[in-house]
């Protein structure tokens, strides 16, 4: 498997969440631990279902059963392995 960030992902594609990235300083650190308290754990599948327009964001993603938008600065805190 390839490990890549969930805002790397192509619309459509299917992966498996590795881990949140450690922060780099205290928002991140926030961000990463609502991210956890939401799901992105290691092992949970996520898929890319939609891209917002202008500019690609948000980025759609689904989480289980549940969909989420996340800000592309968002998804790149998450490193997932390609399927």
């Amino acid at each position: 498997m390839t490990a890549v960030l969930l805002s790397s992902l192509p619309t459509g594609a299917q992966a498996t969440v590795s881990e949140v990235l450690p922060a780099r300083d205290a928002y991140d650190s926030e961000l990463a631990l609502r991210l956890i308290e939401i799901g992105f754990l290691p092992g949970e599948q996520v898929r890319v279902i939609a891209r917002g327009q202008p500019g690609d964001e948000p980025i759609a993603v689904r989480l289980g059963h549940t969909t989420f938008a996340l800000r592309r600065f968002e998804a790149a805190l998450v490193s997932v392995d390609k399927a």
